[in-house]
């Protein structure tokens, strides 16, 4: 049975609180988290009722040496090679999931690409410019942000590039 997503105004995560501040147009999604639940991005999507196409997950990797974050649809995985050449990298890895979470200040699953505690290099797949809006985590785990992919994008300094395998 697929859980009712609740539509609210700005939470009080570091992502909300951030695109408050920017004067972005975003909504916030909460819902109720499942722990047993396989793929955080895919129960979001169920949730939510929303295209496993238009949510996003955010991956922290370490591109020689650096950590960088990657934002590709659930719906997909992500391509380290083509994340590696999209910051002039030559190697890519997926980082080590603490340090991810003490680098960005959020837990895993609910990793955010807006308002982590050390901004970091961000590639959004290309893919996200196809939707007038996409969905990412809000800054933790039951809880989603949509917003247009050039809002994302511009407050995120991120680079476009086709980082997602289908």
């Amino acid at each position: 049975m697929a859980k009712k997503a609740k539509k609210q105004q700005s939470g009080g995560t570091p992502a909300t609180v951030a695109l408050t501040a920017a004067g972005v147009d975003h909504t916030v999604h909460s819902y109720d988290h499942d722990p047993s639940h396989p793929s955080y991005g895919e129960e979001a999507a169920e949730a939510m009722g929303v295209s496993p196409e238009r949510v996003f997950k955010t991956l922290v990797a370490d591109v020689d040496g650096a950590l960088t974050v990657a934002v590709v649809p659930v719906a997909g995985s992500l391509d380290l090679k083509a994340l590696a050449s999209a910051v002039g990298g030559k190697r890519a890895a997926m980082a080590d999931p603490a340090l991810a979470e003490r680098t960005t200040g959020y837990v895993r699953g609910g990793i955010s690409p807006l308002g982590q505690r050390k901004r970091l290099p961000t590639v959004l797949d290309v893919s996200a410019t196809a939707h007038a809006t996409i969905c990412v985590s809000a800054g933790r785990r039951g809880l989603e942000v949509e917003l247009s992919p050039q809002d994302l994008a511009k407050l995120t300094d991120a680079v476009l590039a086709p980082i997602g395998r289908g």
